[in-house]
């Protein structure tokens, strides 16, 4: 089955941590961190939609710059999210530039700034044609809920972490995977195209089986139903959960939430940052060991699991951050099916 939702890392492991996801058979993409991008091209940049950022310290932050620049001049508005304090810092960078000349610009490019606390969101609007000053005095405030992006297809999530200052936890979940049959379509004579999107989007939606979804085929348009389609050319099967944690202490209130968060990952990004050796220079510093990492993707029951965010300190020792990582989460792997065993 080819997976819908296509997720690489920027950067190496021991540079900035940004997860690029590209959704496949679309124009579209959303981000996980906004730290060093000069390595994306301008083309993958204009396919984001929304980025998340985990919190504002330099290497998850650095790139909002390059992304601002690249995006001036665009008929876009493209959201960005972040943890308490995200307005003020969104602010002191737009504050640091003269914005005299952008009357020239024809297309309405705007910001939609959405700062996640542990009770409330707050949400902002700064428009390129308003030199960016702020559509309101003050923000917009909603309730919290987990749930930042809710698409017929995805919904992204967050959880509040802690990093001596507030740190998003993220992730991805697609609602359930459609695979076409590409031998039905031919036993069936039709031809792929933007039809296949309505047609996953009409599934996603829970539209009634009885819809009905036009095919141009060649020189004709047909008809079918929707629950025709389902069954003749759709394999559905569950979604892809990918989950991203990065910057936090080892503390069993944190533990406790990723578990909690990342259960069942199909993928699970996480720190570790360093050696279990240095376990006490890993807590002095907030940040995880790559045996604690391992340990904590085990007992989410993860599929598999990246470590990212390697501490310069080991830039010739990446292997034994990545062996320790792993050994960990096959071995927590191995022991909590035992522990779940009846005596």
């Amino acid at each position: 089955m080819r997976p819908s939702l296509l997720p690489r890392l920027v950067n190496g492991l021991f540079e900035d941590p940004v997860l690029f996801i590209r959704f496949q058979f679309q124009n579209k993409a959303i981000m996980f961190d906004l730290g060093d991008i000069h390595s994306l091209s301008t083309r993958d940049i204009l396919k984001l939609t929304h980025v998340f950022v985990s919190h504002t310290h330099m290497d998850h932050f650095t790139g909002f710059d390059r992304l601002l620049r690249i995006f001036l001049g665009r008929e876009k508005q493209l959201h960005l999210y972040g943890p308490r304090g995200f307005i003020r810092n969104i602010e002191g960078k737009l504050g640091g530039y003269q914005w005299n000349l952008v009357d020239n610009f024809t297309k309405h490019f705007s910001i939609k700034v959405t700062e996640i606390r542990a009770d409330r969101h707050l949400t902002m609007t700064y428009r390129c044609q308003n030199r960016f000053k702020p559509d309101a005095r003050k923000p917009a405030v909603l309730p919290f809920v987990p749930v930042l992006l809710k698409e017929p297809a995805v919904s992204v999530s967050a959880v509040l972490l802690d990093h001596r200052l507030p740190c998003l936890g993220l992730s991805i979940q697609e609602k359930f995977h459609v695979n076409i049959k590409k031998d039905a379509l031919a036993e069936m004579d039709l031809d792929t195209g933007p039809w296949i999107q309505a047609f996953k989007r009409a599934l996603y939606e829970k539209r009634s089986a009885d819809t009905r979804i036009e095919i141009s085929c060649k020189d004709t348009v047909r008809q079918y139903s929707l629950g025709t389609l389902e069954n003749q050319i759709a394999v559905i099967t569950p979604g892809q959960k990918i989950t991203y944690i990065t910057d936090i202490i080892y503390s069993p209130d944190n533990i406790d939430k990723v578990i909690d968060f990342a259960k069942g990952a199909d993928q699970l990004y996480i720190e570790a940052a360093f050696l279990e050796a240095d376990a006490r220079l890993a807590a002095r510093k907030y940040h995880l060991t790559a045996k604690q990492a391992g340990e904590i993707a085990g007992r989410a029951g993860a599929k598999k699991i990246i470590p990212l965010h390697f501490s310069p300190r080991y830039s010739d020792l990446a292997h034994l951050l990545e062996a320790e990582a792993q050994t960990a989460f096959k071995e927590t792997q191995r022991i909590i099916p035992e522990r779940n065993q009846p005596s």
